[in-house]
């Protein structure tokens, strides 16, 4: 859908994403006027002069009584020109863990900073996490700008900082916009603010409706199929006593009947022979599309198992190295029994060596660090009881991304990506 544009929002707690936020749904009227009036009548017991846009999004009562955002809320609004789904991500350092799993499918992140304060740990933490997860685009929203004296002095400095921060993580210059806003006042949000004279760029719903951005950034169709087996239908009923279908999303590439595709981890190899869906049969299904395959010969597979395109099947494997951003509260330290989830199958793991932990504030490699404390980056080696079929996730984000789970508790304990994608940061530059 060329017309739909997944982002999200990340920076550091009290930098005003959720009044930004707020404000969007507000300038693009995609909030109702019982809602409006709510939060009008709070912003009024509050002694407030302005209604509080940030009302609008901190659904939770925790979040309302703490002011902050504690979990990662999808918002929807749209404008004539184009459709956008939100992810709206906390802004504390102990919750990295939302923003990770927030940006992980978004192509364009709104990054805010504090006019006031500039470029911060957070911020640059935040940068290095989503130079790691691939994210396409990048918008540096400098809010509060009406809160500094020489405007113009300040969104200059903080803009060349920036720069320098995103050319070393990978990104190119026409892929990272600064706009300095006021998510409070509107300035810049829905259309150009006179408060700005110095700044002659779009506002940041012009360029939201305006940058450019691949339906799939994924690089999945770059990609032969790739299908994760999530269910295997088989009805048994007296009008469908021999059905046999394999239900799940596509990951990367197509499919259509007469495909030669084969099963892994297995190695099993067959043709499609139909693409179901609830409307009907397809004669050819992309990337992202939900379907029931019927393949030709009756072959064992299970939920877990990949169904790939013979030509570009990847290679399952039960070793690698990957780099993670560990999530949990508790230090990773070699030797760690956990468990791995790649698309839809779980199988047990070991930790192996810690190779390296990446420094996202000097841009450093420190190599065989003794433990990954929480929202620490780095690259170490894995080893799975199952083999999985999975991509690098420089070439494939779906089928190149894993979570490392707590086997005692369920909690996912790191975001996974395989192969070395520190390798796109120049490491060692310490800017």
């Amino acid at each position: 859908m060329s017309d739909l544009l997944r982002l999200a929002t990340a920076g550091s707690v009290d930098d005003g994403k959720s009044t930004l936020v707020g404000r969007l749904l507000y300038d693009t009227k995609s909030v109702l006027a019982d809602q409006i009036d709510a939060v009008t009548r709070a912003s009024v017991d509050k002694g407030l002069a302005t209604p509080d846009l940030s009302l609008l999004v901190d659904g939770l009562r925790a979040e309302r009584e703490q002011g902050i955002t504690i979990d990662v809320a999808y918002r929807y609004f749209a404008t004539p020109q184009r459709s956008f789904v939100l992810a709206d991500t906390p802004g504390h350092v102990q919750y990295t863990r939302n923003t990770v799993s927030g940006a992980s499918t978004a192509q364009l992140v709104i990054l805010l900073v504090d006019a006031r304060k500039g470029v911060i740990e957070q911020t640059r933490r935040h940068a290095a996490v989503l130079a790691l997860l691939g994210v396409p685009k990048l918008v540096l929203a400098v809010n509060k700008i009406d809160l500094v004296d020489d405007a113009a002095t300040v969104f200059a400095e903080i803009s060349a900082e920036f720069n320098q921060l995103t050319s070393t993580l990978g990104w190119a210059s026409e892929d990272v916009q600064e706009i300095p806003v006021s998510a409070l006042n509107g300035d810049n949000i829905a259309t150009r603010s006179a408060n700005t004279p110095y700044y002659d760029g779009p506002s940041l719903i012009e360029h939201l409706e305006s940058v450019p951005v691949d339906a799939d950034s994924s690089g999945a169709h770059a990609l032969g199929l790739r299908f994760p087996v999530q269910y295997v239908i088989r009805p048994r009923t007296a009008e469908y006593p021999d059905y046999r279908g394999y239900a799940g999303q596509i990951a990367a590439g197509s499919v259509a009947p007469g495909d030669e595709i084969v099963v892994l981890p297995s190695g099993i190899r067959s043709t499609v022979e139909r693409v179901d869906t609830p409307d009907g049969e397809l004669a050819v299904a992309q990337t992202g599309r939900s379907v029931t395959l019927i393949l030709a010969d009756n072959v064992d597979i299970s939920r877990g198992d990949i169904i790939a395109s013979v030509a570009d099947a990847p290679e399952p494997i039960d070793a690698f190295d990957a780099t993670v951003c560990w999530l949990g509260d508790r230090p990773l330290r070699p030797g760690a029994r956990l468990l791995l989830k790649h698309g839809t199958r779980t199988t047990q793991a070991i930790v192996g060596a810690l190779l390296e932990r990446f420094d996202e504030q000097r841009l450093i490699a420190d190599p065989n660090p003794e433990s990954l404390e929480l929202n620490d980056i780095g690259r170490i080696s894995v080893r799975v009881a199952e083999p999985v079929a999975a991509d690098d996730y420089r070439v494939n984000r779906h089928t190149g991304s894993f979570l490392l789970i707590d086997p005692a508790g369920g909690n996912t304990l790191a975001a996974g990506l395989v192969g070395d994608v520190l390798s796109a940061v120049e490491v060692g530059t310490g800017v």
